[in-house]
Protein backbone atom coordinates (compact mmCIF):
# COMPACT_ATOMS: atom_id res chain seq x y z
CA UNK A 1 0.00 0.00 0.00
CA UNK A 2 1.35 3.41 -1.13
CA UNK A 3 2.08 6.38 1.34
CA UNK A 4 0.36 9.64 1.64
CA UNK A 5 3.10 12.60 1.68
CA UNK A 6 1.46 13.26 5.28
CA UNK A 7 2.83 9.37 6.15
CA UNK A 8 -0.72 7.82 6.39
CA UNK A 9 -1.64 4.95 3.95
CA UNK A 10 -3.57 5.88 1.23
CA UNK A 11 -7.35 5.05 0.98
CA UNK A 12 -9.34 2.72 -0.35
CA UNK A 13 -11.67 4.15 -3.29
CA UNK A 14 -15.24 2.72 -2.45
CA UNK A 15 -17.85 1.78 -4.49
CA UNK A 16 -19.93 4.64 -4.64
CA UNK A 17 -16.18 6.11 -6.80
CA UNK A 18 -16.05 4.13 -10.04
CA UNK A 19 -16.05 5.80 -12.75
CA UNK A 20 -18.60 4.85 -15.79
CA UNK A 21 -16.33 4.97 -19.08
CA UNK A 22 -18.14 6.72 -21.85
CA UNK A 23 -17.74 7.11 -25.49
CA UNK A 24 -19.45 8.06 -28.43
CA UNK A 25 -19.65 10.61 -31.51
CA UNK A 26 -20.23 13.95 -29.52
CA UNK A 27 -17.21 12.98 -26.98
CA UNK A 28 -15.00 12.77 -30.39
CA UNK A 29 -16.69 15.75 -31.57
CA UNK A 30 -15.36 18.27 -28.59
CA UNK A 31 -12.02 16.53 -28.24
CA UNK A 32 -11.80 17.22 -31.70
CA UNK A 33 -13.08 20.75 -31.52
CA UNK A 34 -10.71 21.53 -28.49
CA UNK A 35 -7.80 20.27 -30.18
CA UNK A 36 -8.65 21.97 -33.43
CA UNK A 37 -8.87 25.48 -31.69
CA UNK A 38 -6.23 24.88 -29.59
CA UNK A 39 -8.37 25.39 -25.99
CA UNK A 40 -7.79 24.54 -22.52
CA UNK A 41 -10.23 22.82 -20.59
CA UNK A 42 -10.20 22.44 -16.57
CA UNK A 43 -12.00 19.12 -17.27
CA UNK A 44 -8.53 18.30 -19.06
CA UNK A 45 -5.89 20.15 -16.92
CA UNK A 46 -7.46 19.45 -13.84
CA UNK A 47 -8.08 15.70 -14.55
CA UNK A 48 -11.78 15.78 -13.88
CA UNK A 49 -13.43 12.72 -13.28
CA UNK A 50 -16.82 14.05 -15.18
CA UNK A 51 -14.89 14.80 -18.23
CA UNK A 52 -16.10 12.20 -20.97
CA UNK A 53 -19.57 12.80 -18.97
CA UNK A 54 -19.24 16.52 -20.37
CA UNK A 55 -17.70 15.94 -23.65
CA UNK A 56 -20.42 13.43 -24.52
CA UNK A 57 -22.88 16.06 -23.57
CA UNK A 58 -21.28 18.43 -25.84
CA UNK A 59 -20.43 20.86 -22.72
CA UNK A 60 -16.56 21.77 -21.55
CA UNK A 61 -15.38 24.72 -19.30
CA UNK A 62 -13.17 26.41 -21.20
CA UNK A 63 -9.65 27.44 -19.47
CA UNK A 64 -8.48 30.59 -20.51
CA UNK A 65 -4.98 32.18 -20.13
CA UNK A 66 -3.36 29.33 -20.45
CA UNK A 67 -2.61 26.02 -19.05
CA UNK A 68 0.09 27.04 -16.83
CA UNK A 69 -0.86 28.47 -12.97
CA UNK A 70 1.42 30.91 -10.70
CA UNK A 71 0.26 29.20 -7.68
CA UNK A 72 0.99 25.52 -6.78
CA UNK A 73 -2.15 24.57 -4.26
CA UNK A 74 -1.93 21.20 -2.94
CA UNK A 75 -5.17 19.68 -4.56
CA UNK A 76 -4.73 21.05 -8.05
CA UNK A 77 -3.57 19.08 -10.78
CA UNK A 78 -2.99 22.19 -12.56
CA UNK A 79 1.02 23.06 -13.95
CA UNK A 80 2.63 25.50 -11.84
CA UNK A 81 5.35 27.35 -13.20
CA UNK A 82 5.96 30.59 -15.94
CA UNK A 83 2.78 30.98 -17.94
CA UNK A 84 2.83 31.85 -21.67
CA UNK A 85 1.73 35.32 -22.71
CA UNK A 86 -2.28 36.11 -22.60
CA UNK A 87 -3.36 34.92 -26.50
CA UNK A 88 -5.53 37.75 -27.84
CA UNK A 89 -7.26 35.42 -30.34
CA UNK A 90 -8.81 33.01 -27.68
CA UNK A 91 -11.82 34.73 -27.10
CA UNK A 92 -12.74 34.37 -30.50
CA UNK A 93 -12.07 30.92 -30.61
CA UNK A 94 -14.22 30.33 -27.53
CA UNK A 95 -16.54 31.72 -29.06
CA UNK A 96 -16.48 30.01 -32.35
CA UNK A 97 -16.42 26.82 -30.70
CA UNK A 98 -19.38 27.36 -27.63
CA UNK A 99 -21.12 28.32 -31.39
CA UNK A 100 -20.72 25.07 -33.00
CA UNK A 101 -21.17 23.40 -29.43
CA UNK A 102 -24.45 24.89 -29.54
CA UNK A 103 -23.78 25.88 -26.32
CA UNK A 104 -26.52 28.15 -24.27
CA UNK A 105 -24.65 28.34 -21.37
CA UNK A 106 -20.81 28.90 -20.96
CA UNK A 107 -18.39 28.69 -18.22
CA UNK A 108 -15.37 30.15 -18.52
CA UNK A 109 -12.00 29.69 -15.47
CA UNK A 110 -8.79 30.26 -15.80
CA UNK A 111 -5.38 29.42 -13.97
CA UNK A 112 -4.14 32.28 -11.68
CA UNK A 113 -1.89 34.76 -13.09
CA UNK A 114 -0.03 36.42 -10.53
CA UNK A 115 2.48 37.78 -12.59
CA UNK A 116 -0.16 40.32 -14.14
CA UNK A 117 -0.81 43.49 -13.05
CA UNK A 118 -4.54 43.03 -13.57
CA UNK A 119 -4.27 39.48 -12.56
CA UNK A 120 -5.66 38.35 -16.28
CA UNK A 121 -9.10 40.30 -15.35
CA UNK A 122 -9.12 42.59 -18.69
CA UNK A 123 -8.58 38.96 -20.54
CA UNK A 124 -12.00 37.74 -18.54
CA UNK A 125 -14.08 40.42 -19.41
CA UNK A 126 -12.75 40.55 -23.27
CA UNK A 127 -13.82 36.68 -23.49
CA UNK A 128 -17.76 37.38 -21.84
CA UNK A 129 -18.00 40.17 -23.96
CA UNK A 130 -16.56 38.38 -26.83
CA UNK A 131 -19.32 35.47 -26.13
CA UNK A 132 -22.15 37.73 -25.44
CA UNK A 133 -21.43 39.75 -28.77
CA UNK A 134 -21.63 36.41 -30.89
CA UNK A 135 -24.00 34.67 -29.07
CA UNK A 136 -26.08 36.98 -27.95
CA UNK A 137 -28.60 34.44 -26.35
CA UNK A 138 -25.88 32.77 -24.26
CA UNK A 139 -25.64 33.16 -20.50
CA UNK A 140 -21.76 33.39 -18.95
CA UNK A 141 -20.40 31.98 -15.68
CA UNK A 142 -17.16 33.44 -15.17
CA UNK A 143 -15.05 31.25 -12.64
CA UNK A 144 -12.45 33.51 -11.22
CA UNK A 145 -9.05 33.75 -9.34
CA UNK A 146 -9.18 35.79 -6.25
CA UNK A 147 -7.17 38.95 -8.24
CA UNK A 148 -4.81 38.60 -4.61
CA UNK A 149 -8.07 41.16 -3.81
CA UNK A 150 -7.63 43.73 -6.42
CA UNK A 151 -11.19 45.60 -6.05
CA UNK A 152 -10.64 47.37 -9.60
CA UNK A 153 -9.46 43.47 -11.40
CA UNK A 154 -12.95 42.00 -9.85
CA UNK A 155 -14.82 45.60 -11.25
CA UNK A 156 -13.41 44.89 -14.41
CA UNK A 157 -14.88 41.30 -15.16
CA UNK A 158 -18.34 42.80 -13.61
CA UNK A 159 -18.28 45.23 -15.83
CA UNK A 160 -18.33 42.67 -18.86
CA UNK A 161 -21.96 41.37 -17.35
CA UNK A 162 -21.49 37.60 -16.73
CA UNK A 163 -24.29 36.24 -15.67
CA UNK A 164 -22.88 34.18 -12.73
CA UNK A 165 -19.50 34.93 -10.91
CA UNK A 166 -18.15 32.27 -9.23
CA UNK A 167 -15.36 31.70 -6.90
CA UNK A 168 -14.16 28.95 -5.16
CA UNK A 169 -13.26 28.92 -1.42
CA UNK A 170 -12.37 25.59 -1.53
CA UNK A 171 -11.94 24.20 1.86
CA UNK A 172 -12.15 25.51 5.30
CA UNK A 173 -10.06 28.30 6.93
CA UNK A 174 -7.89 25.63 9.22
CA UNK A 175 -7.14 23.63 6.32
CA UNK A 176 -5.55 26.73 4.39
CA UNK A 177 -2.66 27.04 5.07
CA UNK A 178 -1.27 23.30 3.78
CA UNK A 179 -4.21 22.94 0.89
CA UNK A 180 -4.07 26.62 -0.31
CA UNK A 181 -1.31 28.10 1.18
CA UNK A 182 -1.04 30.92 -1.00
CA UNK A 183 -4.74 31.75 -0.88
CA UNK A 184 -6.76 33.66 2.33
CA UNK A 185 -10.13 32.36 3.34
CA UNK A 186 -11.54 35.86 4.09
CA UNK A 187 -9.95 37.62 1.16
CA UNK A 188 -12.26 34.73 -1.02
CA UNK A 189 -15.54 35.65 1.26
CA UNK A 190 -14.66 39.20 0.62
CA UNK A 191 -14.43 38.66 -3.07
CA UNK A 192 -18.31 37.46 -3.04
CA UNK A 193 -19.30 39.89 -0.93
CA UNK A 194 -18.03 42.28 -3.51
CA UNK A 195 -19.79 40.84 -5.81
CA UNK A 196 -23.14 41.79 -4.30
CA UNK A 197 -22.80 45.33 -3.40
CA UNK A 198 -21.89 45.68 -7.30
CA UNK A 199 -25.03 43.63 -7.99
CA UNK A 200 -26.63 46.22 -5.54
CA UNK A 201 -25.93 48.73 -7.88
CA UNK A 202 -28.05 47.30 -10.54
CA UNK A 203 -25.22 44.68 -11.98
CA UNK A 204 -27.61 42.10 -11.35
CA UNK A 205 -24.85 39.11 -11.05
CA UNK A 206 -25.48 35.47 -9.18
CA UNK A 207 -22.85 34.47 -7.04
CA UNK A 208 -21.55 30.81 -6.76
CA UNK A 209 -18.77 28.94 -4.25
CA UNK A 210 -17.42 25.24 -4.16
CA UNK A 211 -16.29 23.66 -1.18
CA UNK A 212 -14.09 20.09 -1.43
CA UNK A 213 -14.85 17.66 1.24
CA UNK A 214 -12.54 14.40 2.30
CA UNK A 215 -9.59 16.56 2.90
CA UNK A 216 -9.97 15.85 6.67
CA UNK A 217 -11.94 18.71 7.68
CA UNK A 218 -14.88 18.24 10.31
CA UNK A 219 -18.27 18.67 10.22
CA UNK A 220 -18.51 21.64 12.37
CA UNK A 221 -16.55 23.48 10.07
CA UNK A 222 -18.20 22.22 6.88
CA UNK A 223 -21.59 24.10 8.69
CA UNK A 224 -19.40 27.15 9.59
CA UNK A 225 -18.29 27.47 5.81
CA UNK A 226 -22.05 27.40 4.84
CA UNK A 227 -22.46 30.16 7.03
CA UNK A 228 -19.76 32.29 6.40
CA UNK A 229 -20.88 31.96 2.66
CA UNK A 230 -24.12 32.77 3.09
CA UNK A 231 -23.86 35.58 5.30
CA UNK A 232 -21.59 36.63 1.93
CA UNK A 233 -25.42 36.26 0.54
CA UNK A 234 -23.57 33.68 -2.20
CA UNK A 235 -26.23 32.20 -4.15
CA UNK A 236 -25.42 29.02 -5.39
CA UNK A 237 -23.02 26.42 -3.76
CA UNK A 238 -20.85 22.90 -5.04
CA UNK A 239 -19.80 20.27 -2.34
CA UNK A 240 -17.48 17.52 -4.03
CA UNK A 241 -15.15 14.72 -3.01
CA UNK A 242 -11.50 15.84 -3.14
CA UNK A 243 -9.79 13.01 -5.18
CA UNK A 244 -5.81 13.58 -4.85
CA UNK A 245 -4.67 13.79 -8.91
CA UNK A 246 -1.60 11.92 -7.52
CA UNK A 247 0.48 10.33 -4.86
CA UNK A 248 2.01 13.69 -4.46
CA UNK A 249 -0.69 15.75 -3.51
CA UNK A 250 -2.59 16.76 -0.46
CA UNK A 251 -4.02 13.32 0.93
CA UNK A 252 -7.34 12.00 0.60
CA UNK A 253 -8.34 11.90 4.13
CA UNK A 254 -11.79 10.93 3.96
CA UNK A 255 -14.43 9.55 1.24
CA UNK A 256 -17.44 11.04 1.99
CA UNK A 257 -20.58 8.65 1.93
CA UNK A 258 -23.38 9.77 -0.48
CA UNK A 259 -25.74 9.81 2.39
CA UNK A 260 -23.74 12.37 3.98
CA UNK A 261 -23.48 14.51 1.04
CA UNK A 262 -27.43 14.48 1.53
CA UNK A 263 -27.15 15.85 4.68
CA UNK A 264 -24.84 18.62 2.88
CA UNK A 265 -27.24 19.57 0.80
CA UNK A 266 -30.04 19.79 3.05
CA UNK A 267 -28.00 21.86 5.65
CA UNK A 268 -26.91 24.33 2.80
CA UNK A 269 -30.77 24.61 1.32
CA UNK A 270 -31.25 25.76 5.72
CA UNK A 271 -28.90 27.76 5.36
CA UNK A 272 -30.77 29.64 2.12
CA UNK A 273 -28.52 28.84 -0.87
CA UNK A 274 -30.94 29.19 -3.95
CA UNK A 275 -29.32 26.41 -5.48
CA UNK A 276 -27.12 23.51 -4.42
CA UNK A 277 -25.32 20.71 -6.12
CA UNK A 278 -23.33 17.61 -3.87
CA UNK A 279 -22.71 14.60 -4.73
CA UNK A 280 -19.08 12.42 -4.72
CA UNK A 281 -18.49 13.60 -8.36
CA UNK A 282 -19.50 17.55 -8.04
CA UNK A 283 -16.96 19.67 -9.13
CA UNK A 284 -17.79 23.61 -9.66
CA UNK A 285 -19.13 24.06 -13.03
CA UNK A 286 -20.79 20.08 -12.55
CA UNK A 287 -23.92 20.85 -14.98
CA UNK A 288 -23.80 24.93 -14.02
CA UNK A 289 -26.46 25.48 -16.43
CA UNK A 290 -29.56 23.41 -14.73
CA UNK A 291 -28.32 25.15 -11.77
CA UNK A 292 -28.57 28.59 -13.01
CA UNK A 293 -32.00 27.82 -14.84
CA UNK A 294 -30.57 27.30 -18.12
Amino acid sequence: MSESPAGAPALRKPEWLKIKVRGGENLNTVKNLLSGYALHTVCKEANCPNRMECYANRTATFMILGAVCTRGCAFCNVKRGSPSPVDSGEAGRIAEVSAQLGLRYAVITSVTRDDLPDGGAAHFAHVIRTLKTALPEILVEALVPDFQGSRDALQTVLEALPDVLNHNVETVPRLYPAVRPQAVYERSLELLRRVKQAAAGGMGVKTKSGIMVGLGESPDEIREALRNLREADCDYLTIGQYLAPSAKHYPVAEYITPACFEEYKSWALSAGFQGVASGPFVRSSYKAAAMAGR
